[in-house]
Order: structure tokens, then C-alpha cells, then sequence
């Protein structure tokens, strides 16, 4: 039996439509136990509006000490005030008391693992929430400093040396030691929350061409190169030029791929996989997944949004329970 924590993401986005529709898909009592962090008002709100088959209870104090399988437990988080389709002040407050509560089950291993709906980090600063995003974050609660990025599918696995940085700032940011640690947090996310044996890990370059050895940027002499080579135990190669790389259809001869910042891994990565995508944050003592888009706010309240890449969180979360049992 596993129990799955879901959090409702940004009230005002499709984060509480598409929690519904894929419990709703899920939900089997003999299989798995379900809890949604949740405002009260919100959720009331989204149930009455949706078709559903799912008996649940709404608990608005403390914790239960008992998860029933038999029902969806809905915490209430609070009440906060929404309004579809856009960022406030309320709906960043309402994600992160979502997700800090779901953090404290998952924390105290009352639930196995955590789906969370995406944020908006718009919402997040009007809410004077310093974070951006919510992989930040739970790396803050876990306090864990060797956490990645890792995005998930069937066709393709990528993490991220660096994640929410603007581009100005990623040169500074490539450093020999910060490969090293990505290239061993990777390593382990394959072998122990995804069953590789052996697995092998492509680098890319961050410089066009590669740097063209030092002549259009250092960073592969002075760092990423440096850092693939010191590895003896782990099968890794590069740097890689990343268009070439992704032109050859490289990324199908490794277990997955470490790129240098968001977009140079993440737009081919939603090209191969746009609405089954996994976002997933290695590296913690606990897990967490989730869709690999956003908010949604252009059809927020409309009852149209594709609850798929919320499953396919919910099968990669319960694949890496059963991995981390079976390491146990």
C-alpha cells in the first residue's frame, strides 16, 4: 500500500482541477491511500463544480492520526481567496502552505510521496515567498544543498546543473565542483529511485561548439571537462555540443542527459514529451514529483485542462517508492 500526498498548486490556475481529475483516475482503495493539501474553500468549491467518483472527507483541524484507503482525505490549509486566471497575493500563500504541509506528512513519513500541482512564481513573490520555485523549497525544508532538477519520460531523462538562473548569470555559476555534484546526485537518482544498473550520463557543453577549445568561452576547459574526468566509478562522457547532440538523436544512448540550464535540456525535452513529462526533485529524503507545465491560468475555471502529465507524476512517484523499498 502506498499513500500519496497531492498538493493543489496555485488556486487560481488548473492545479485543483487537475488534483480532482487524476484522483479521480487513481482512485482505488485496495491499491493506494490519497491525501489532498487543500484551502477548504477552494476545494469545496472545485468538488461541487466537477464529475467524480471518489467518496472523500474534508478535515479542516488537526492531522488525523489514521488515513483510511477507503476515502480521499482532503487538509484543509485554510481559506484564501481566489481569483481564476490570474497570480495574487492569496494564491501564492495558499501553494506554499499546500506544499509546506505536505512536506511535514511527508517528513514524518506519514505519506510516501508528494505530487505537487505547478506555482506560480509570480504569485510567489507577491506573496513575499523568496523562492523560485518550488524545488527551492523543499530543498530549504529538507535542508539538502546536493538536490537537482531532474525531468522524467519514457524517451528521455535530463537534469539540470543550474535551474531557475537567468542566462546572465549561469557562466558564473559552472563550476568544476557544482558539475561534480550534479553528475553524482544524477548518478544516484538512476540507480536508486529509478532501478539503472550501471547507467551512463551524458554531459553537455555550455558554449556554442563546445567553446572550440577556449576560443568562444572556458567554461568546458576550466570546469565541465574537468569534472567528467575525474569520475573513475560513475559512466560518464562529454562535453557534448549540444545541437549536434539532440541533431543525432544522441540523448537514446544514455540513461540520461545533465545539461547546463533550463531551456538547453527543457525544449527538447517538451518537444519529445508534452503532455507526459515528469518534473522531479533528486536528491531529497523524500520524494517529489510533478507535471511538467504550468498554471494554466488562459484556461483556468473552464474544465478543459489535461490532467495526463499529473498521472504520469503519479506513476513515476509510486515507480520510485517501490525502487527505494526494494534498496532497503
Amino acid at each position: 500500500m502506498k499513500t500519496l500526498a497531492f498538493t493543489c498548486g496555485d488556486i487560481n490556475g488548473i492545479g485543483p482541477e487537475i488534483c480532482i481529475k487524476a484522483i479521480d483516475q487513481i482512485y482505488s482503495p485496495s491499491e493506494r491511500k490519497i491525501i489532498l493539501f487543500c484551502p477548504s474553500n477552494v476545494i469545496e468549491s472545485e468538488l461541487l463544480g466537477t464529475t467524480h467518483s471518489f467518496s472523500y472527507q474534508i478535515i479542516k483541524d488537526k492531522f488525523p492520526q489514521k488515513i483510511d484507503s477507503s476515502y480521499v482525505t482532503i487538509i484543509s490549509t485554510g481559506n484564501f481567496k481566489q481569483q481564476i486566471g490570474k497570480p495574487t497575493n492569496f494564491s501564492g500563500k495558499a501553494a506554499f502552505a499546500s506544499l509546506k504541509r505536505a512536506y511535514e506528512a511527508a517528513s514524518l513519513k506519514i505519506v510516501d510521496a508528494i505530487i505537487t500541482a505547478p506555482v506560480s512564481k509570480t504569485a510567489f513573490k507577491l506573496a513575499g515567498i523568496k523562492y523560485p520555485g518550488q524545488t527551492e523549497i523543499l530543498a530549504k525544508f529538507s535542508k539538502s544543498k546536493n538536490y537537482l532538477m531532474v525531468f522524467l519520460s519514457n524517451k528521455f531523462i535530463c537534469g539540470l546543473a543550474t535551474i531557475h538562473d537567468p542566462i546572465k548569470n549561469v557562466s558564473k555559476l559552472i563550476t568544476k565542483q557544482r558539475i561534480v555534484s550534479s553528475i553524482k546526485t544524477l548518478n544516484e537518482t538512476l540507480v536508486k529511485d529509478l532501478g539503472k544498473i550501471s547507467p551512463k550520463i551524458a554531459v553537455l557543453a555550455l558554449n556554442p561548439h563546445a567553446g572550440e577549445n577556449g576560443n568562444i568561452g572556458k567554461e568546458e576547459l576550466s570546469a565541465i571537462s574537468p569534472a567528467v574526468r575525474s569520475f573513475k566509478n560513475i559512466s560518464v562522457e562529454g562535453p557534448f555540443v549540444p545541437d549536434a547532440f539532440f541533431g543525432n538523436q544522441k540523448h537514446e544512448d544514455y540513461d540520461a542527459v545533465l545539461g547546463m540550464y533550463h531551456d538547453q535540456v527543457l525544449i527538447p525535452f517538451k518537444m519529445l514529451n508534452f503532455n507526459s513529462g515528469v518534473n522531479y526533485t533528486a536528491g531529497l529524503p523524500i520524494i517529489r514529483t510533478s507535471p511538467d507545465h504550468g498554471t494554466g491560468f488562459d484556461i483556468a475555471g473552464r474544465g478543459i485542462a489535461n490532467p495526463q502529465s499529473m498521472l504520469e507524476a503519479v506513476k513515476w512517484a509510486e515507480k520510485i517508492i517501490t525502487n527505494r523499498r526494494q534498496k532497503k
